[in-house]
């Protein structure tokens, strides 16, 4: 169903509308969490970023430029800072969180997307040229599908900024990427003065959600997303080969065990799993819990934590090889995590800010 005039109005003020402040930012939904140096960053619903300078303790609240709901959240830098959300919103701070400038919009990126199109249709149409007659056919179906995504892009370009930008990873004040809806994958050198659509390197033909990206230790580049989408880059995010995946379902987030080419993809259901290759294999991973799994942490020790709804946290001391799962007794969704002092953990998510510690005992 096609959104009427009133809607796309709406998301038109949600874009230029600053985030209002308020007391009940550390209380309300949050879906990501990382450190900017010795502070912790966090971002959520209505465009709310809050920073702590206390290991969560006390919070403030960022200058914002959007109120659009934002879902993720990282640093190049200890002073600069990216995150993403609905929209196609790209926001960028280069003072450790405290202010945030807009950087991409839905429509930019659509508009990128339409062009890396166009691009390959003009070099659709040169191969279809050169071909052997038996090989035109296949080549011009192909190129009918191209045809066809462009005219759908188009369509949702007229309606406005809808897609959402899901996760970003930055490796440093230059060079960063973000992922999204409908395979949306957009990469940057230069700290965001321009993007580059990335989506055409991808073999996700149905252009499935991409749900989250990390650097594993190694160097290596990972994205997961719908439908056991497993994507893999050893050249910074250049190219990108597909991994097969022994889930089929969607994976929500991935992270590193802190080894060499070790990787722990985890999503619906609880499901999760290990790989020590660069994801040419993969071990599952037990889990009687089986909550979805929405964000995970590797500790300076070693320790591994996976959180995700129903309020479970995940914890492993051996590598990721096996976990023990708790549930908070409140029961909301965690969406992310974040070490702090000694074994104690700050979770974000559904009732905001809280604090736990390893042995599973809720402190907030």
């Amino acid at each position: 169903m096609a959104l009427s005039a009133p809607s796309v109005f709406a998301l038109a003020d949600i874009i230029e509308t600053p985030s209002r402040p308020t007391q009940l930012a550390p209380q309300s939904l949050l879906n990501d969490v990382t450190r900017a140096g010795d502070r912790i960053v966090a971002t959520g619903e209505r465009g709310h970023i809050i920073y702590s300078e206390d290991d969560g303790q006390t919070w403030t609240q960022a200058e914002v430029p959007v109120s659009v709901t934002m879902t993720g959240i990282d640093f190049g830098t200890d002073q600069h800072g990216w995150a993403v959300g609905h929209s196609g919103v790209v926001l960028h701070s280069s003072d450790a969180g405290e202010s945030w400038e807009l950087q991409l919009t839905g429509v930019q990126a659509a508009e990128l997307a339409i062009e890396s199109k166009q691009e390959q249709i003009a070099e659709m149409e040169e191969r279809i040229e050169e071909a052997p007659e038996e090989e035109k056919g296949d080549l011009e179906w192909a190129l009918d599908d191209l045809f066809f995504a462009v005219e759908n892009m188009q369509a949702d370009l007229e309606i406005g900024p809808v897609n959402p930008l899901l996760d970003v990873w930055f490796e440093n004040e230059s060079h960063g990427l973000v992922v999204g809806a409908y395979g949306m994958v957009l990469r940057t050198t230069d700290g965001g003065d321009s993007w580059k659509d990335m989506s055409v390197e991808f073999d996700n033909p149905q252009n499935f959600h991409l749900n989250g990206i990390t650097r594993i230790t190694g160097g290596a580049l990972v994205i997961v997303g719908e439908a056991g989408q497993i994507y893999v880059s050893i050249d910074g995010g250049e190219s990108w080969e597909r991994r097969e995946s022994p889930y089929a379902g969607s994976l929500f987030g991935v992270i590193g065990t802190g080894q060499v080419n070790e990787i722990i993809a985890f999503g619906l259901r609880g499901n999760m799993m290990m790989s020590t290759d660069l994801g040419r294999s993969w071990n599952m991973i037990p889990n009687e819990g089986g909550a979805t799994l929405m964000s995970g942490t590797v500790a300076d020790d070693g320790r591994i934590t996976l959180v995700g709804n129903g309020g479970a946290v995940l914890l492993s001391t051996n590598g990721g090889e096996s976990f023990r799962p708790y549930f908070r007794n409140d029961r909301e969704g965690v969406m992310g995590v974040v070490p702090v002092s000694g074994t104690d953990l700050l979770l974000v998510g559904e009732g905001g800010v809280k604090r736990t510690d390893a042995r599973g005992k809720n402190l907030q």
